[in-house]
């Protein structure tokens, strides 16, 4: 009777310790959904900003390209401070030093 009683407390103890690892296992669980969705909607930000960053590299290549090779011929005009047109140089160097002013 003795040993049925040990036995039995300790089958309500293991009982206790079985509904604690599965309510810890449910909370793991729902945790791990949550970070699931977490780092998915991560992933999907982060390409959006790769696609974005790409995006806008490409702009920036075609405005370059644009400024260097489009433009290499039209003439650049001076804000109301000077009626004297400038031009770029032909080499398609942009930078300042390379324009020149040419008189009409």
């Amino acid at each position: 009777a003795e040993k049925n009683l040990k036995l039995e407390e300790k089958i309500t103890m293991l009982q206790q310790q079985n509904e604690e690892l599965r309510a810890r296992i449910e909370q793991n669980t729902v945790i791990t959904r949550q970070l699931s969705e977490e780092n998915a909607n991560l992933q999907e930000y982060v390409e959006k900003e790769v696609e974005e960053k790409k995006k806008l590299s490409r702009t920036n290549e075609e405005l370059l390209w644009k400024l260097q090779e489009g433009d290499a011929v039209s003439p650049v005009k001076l804000p109301a401070t000077s009626s004297t047109p400038f031009y770029r140089c032909s080499s398609g160097n942009s930078s300042p030093a390379k324009v020149r002013t040419l008189r009409r």
